[in-house]
């Protein structure tokens, strides 16, 4: 039997024990050597497998051996012979022979076990090793001499196998069989009947085996006897049996045993020779033939073969032989690792997968015996996963723990096998065993908040700025897509303002921002994955505009337009520093941008007006002279602070006069008439109107008080003092005198024309009167303010301004 036959025999022996363990199997019965595509059996049926889980589940043979016997027809869920099988090269002397092998699935991952038993075929005669044994048998040799012959061998088994043997002619020897303890039986000839060499000194005898199948098979040998000269002391072994035993790694020339014969003839009759008669052990074991000696020579592999049987032979030169036995025990030493091999196997697993899902499946074998052959596995620490042992041999590793792809994407997961000999002896496996992703994380934006800015003015489609998102998921689950939420800004969607590319989420404005409108706004993007369910997160936006100095400063006082004339009456008396009036102007801009400077535009050498460069105040900044003109043109430029700057320009018209005829006389060449002016009339008719009005109420207000006082005076009289008077000081006249800017209160009488294109003030007598009489005689009462500042808009020729009376 081969090396590989009997590892294959011990190891499919081991199987067949523990076929009970493993769930889901099957046995079946074949002679040996049928020819290939021989039917099996239905594993299908046999197993309860649709065709269509066979298809679906890659269904597939696992042996563990180069050579695969039987095929499997996934179509017809039927197994037949792939190889012709001989069941002595599969399993030798071994009963019963069994070809056993696991049927895997995949999807979820399944495996059954089939166990196929061989049955033994008469197809192997007996047979020796030796076509023809000679042996030197002196004539003296004494009834009983015993002389042991080559045993036939016969690779079939049970009662195919070797059952008797034959001899012929049996007139001096006849067959006796001694079956040994191993099962073994040693055939031995022997002397029934005295020899004579001078009436036969040559004899031919024919040995045969015979099995016992039908037909029977039989193997002969001849014997060849010499007959020699009388030496009547045959050789005698101290013992019958020697025993030795040896490690099986043991080195060559180990000494095993000596083995000891006498012989009680003397001379040369009496010298004894020894000699190995086992053909099948001289390569392995020698024997010294002078002293007896038993040497190793060969290598021992205890997983071949555990025991030896060495027949030796003590000859004397006289011819005469004894026959001992030594019996050579192996012991197994543990040089064989663990051999891991793996019957399936998924490449990957998803995040999600519950605890206990099966990802591999290995089978484990070590050649060695006893505590030698006895396995742990165990994987490493950390991870998991766990290795768990389904049955004899077989390991299955199935997840134990919590598993993230985000955290752990992929693990190197080392198997170490190890057995239990001294010193232990181990293997590793390493399976990489990948994480598949679920989509189970939500994008994350790098920031709560997004701020930026944009100048006003801008061109639509400019990109502002971009958002980022991460996603800890993998691939489709990881693609991220940046989606405008949908909101209103200043009643307008926000989709009308900014867009958001989907892929590389940069934000566009959509249209040109103006600062003066809207000045920041705030949005909010989705951040969404390609997973299924996708999963999203929100991020707030702001955008700020950014003022660009794109408006200029506008006037507004003095009033002004292509028609009008605004003039400021400065007394010639005034002092250095009087304010004459002041510039107002704003900047609907921000920040420097509408900081606001003034300044003349035009300054003579001995300049008489400054402007305050801050606060746009206009100040004499000498002593006014009579060179000095009555009328004076200011230009005052307003700038602001921009860049580049921005400014405007307001004229300003200044009369040095004490009086107003020299104010009118200098500004009539002025005035003059277009289509502004009929606009300007309307809205001075109206404002005379409502003066007017309010004139007339106040009047009888007045009169009414006054009726009410003469009344009460009256009354009072008639009742002889009885009534008590209550004083009345009407609101808008107490304290007329006393508590103003001007110490006298100036009285003007108004009359107007209308049969003049023009208008004109009569100066009047100037008198002294009181808030009685001035409420009896119809004067109108003007502060000192208003008597120093005199504004002539767009005079109408059709309008005569009142006539007023100065009174001092």
């Amino acid at each position: 039997m081969s090396k590989q036959a009997g590892i294959r025999q011990v190891l499919l022996f081991a199987l067949f024990l523990s076929c009970g363990i493993v769930s889901g199997q099957v046995s079946y019965t074949i002679p040996e050597e049928m020819s290939k595509g021989s039917f099996v059996g239905n594993i299908a049926q046999d197993l309860g497998l649709d065709l269509k889980r066979l298809h679906a589940g890659r269904a597939r043979i696992y042996t563990g051996d180069d050579v695969q016997y039987i095929a499997l027809n996934k179509e017809r869920g039927v197994l037949s012979i792939k190889e012709k099988i001989d069941r002595e090269t599969l399993c030798g002397q071994t009963t019963p022979c069994a070809l056993r092998f696991q049927i895997m699935l995949d999807d979820p991952i399944e495996f059954y076990t089939v166990t196929i038993e061989i049955t033994d075929v008469n197809d192997n005669p007996p047979l020796f090793r030796k076509k023809e044994i000679a042996f030197e048998i002196n004539e003296l040799a004494q009834t009983g001499a015993r002389f042991v012959l080559d045993t036939a061998e016969d690779q079939d088994v049970g009662v195919n196998g070797l059952q008797s043997y034959t001899l012929d002619p049996t007139d001096n020897f006849i067959l006796k069989l001694h079956s040994e303890t191993d099962g073994n039986t040693n055939v031995e000839m022997v002397l029934q009947k005295s020899l004579d060499r001078e009436k036969d000194d040559h004899l031919t005898l024919l040995l045969t085996a015979l099995d016992g199948g039908d037909p029977q098979l039989s193997g002969t040998m001849q014997i060849q006897i010499k007959v020699t000269d009388a030496n009547d002391n045959a050789p005698v072994c101290s013992q019958s049996v020697y025993k030795a035993s040896v490690a099986e790694n043991a080195a060559k020339g180990t000494v095993l045993t000596t083995v000891t014969a006498t012989d009680a003839d003397q001379g040369s009759y009496g010298m004894i020779s020894y000699s190995i008669s086992t053909e099948a052990v001289v390569s392995l074991f020698e024997i010294d033939s002078d002293t007896g000696v038993v040497q190793l020579i060969g290598d021992l592999d205890f997983e071949k073969q555990k025991q030896y049987q060495l027949n030796v032979q003590a000859r004397d030169h006289g011819g005469h032989t004894d026959i001992c036995k030594v019996m050579v025990s192996v012991n197994d030493v543990n040089d064989n690792k663990p051999s891991i091999s793996i019957m399936t196997k998924s490449n990957a697993i998803s995040e999600d997968s519950k605890k206990g899902t099966t990802v591999a499946v290995l089978n484990v074998q070590d050649q060695d015996s006893g505590e030698n052959g006895k396995i742990q596995c165990s994987i490493n620490d950390n991870i998991p996963f766990s290795l768990k042992s389904t049955s004899d041999n077989f390991f299955s590793l199935v997840g134990d723990g919590d598993l993230d792809r985000e955290r752990e994407p992929s693990y190197n997961i080392t198997v170490t096998c190890t057995d239990e000999g001294v010193p232990s002896l181990s293997s590793n496996l390493n399976l990489y065993l990948q994480i598949s992703d679920v989509n189970d994380n939500a994008p994350v934006f790098q920031n709560s908040l997004y701020e930026s800015s944009i100048p006003e003015n801008n061109s639509p489609g400019l990109s502002i700025f971009s958002i980022k998102a991460n996603d800890a998921d993998w691939k489709q689950n990881a693609r991220i897509s940046y989606i405008l939420e949908e909101s209103t800004i200043n009643g307008e969607s926000v989709s009308a303002y900014v867009s958001v590319h989907a892929d590389s989420g940069v934000i566009h404005a959509v249209r040109s921002f103006d600062y003066e409108q809207i000045k920041s706004f705030q949005f909010q993007v989705k951040a969404q994955d390609g997973g299924s369910p996708p999963q999203s997160s929100n991020v707030s936006v702001k955008i700020s505009i950014q003022d660009q100095n794109d408006n200029a400063p506008q006037v507004l006082y003095p009033a002004h337009t292509g028609s009008s004339i605004v003039a400021e009456i400065v007394p010639r008396s005034a002092d250095i520093g009087y304010l004459v009036t002041k510039v107002v102007a704003v900047d609907v801009d921000s920040g420097q941008n509408a900081w606001l400077s003034y300044k003349l535009q035009k300054t003579p050498e001995r300049a008489l007006f400054e402007v305050g460069p801050q606060n746009g105040e206009i100040k004499i900044i000498r002593q006014i002279t009579d060179k000095d003109a009555v009328k004076q043109k200011l230009t005052v430029v307003v700038e602001d602070n921009g860049q580049p700057s921005r400014s405007a320009t307001v004229n300003v018209n200044v009369a040095l006069a004490d009086s107003f005829p020299e104010v009118l006389s200098e500004f009539n060449d002025f005035t003059h008439y277009n289509d502004y002016d009929v606009n300007l009339t309307f809205y001075l008719v109206l404002a005379l109107a409502v003066v007017s009005f309010l004139f007339i109420v106040s009047i009888i207000a007045i009169l009414s008080v006054k009726c009410y006082r003469w009344r009460r005076e009256r009354m009072f009289y008639k009742s002889n003092g009885q009534l008590p008077v209550i004083p009345y000081y009407p609101p808008l006249y107490a304290d007329a005198g006393g508590t103003g800017t001007l110490q006298h209160v100036y009285n003007y009488e108004v009359c107007r024309t209308t049969d003049s294109r023009r208008s004109d003030l009569k100066p009047m007598r100037a008198c002294s009167q009181s808030i009685d009489s001035l409420n009896t005689t119809g004067t109108l009462t003007l502060t000192h303010a208003q008597r120093e500042k005199l504004i002539i808009e767009n005079l109408d020729d059709q309008v005569r301004l009142p006539e007023i009376s100065l009174c001092n």
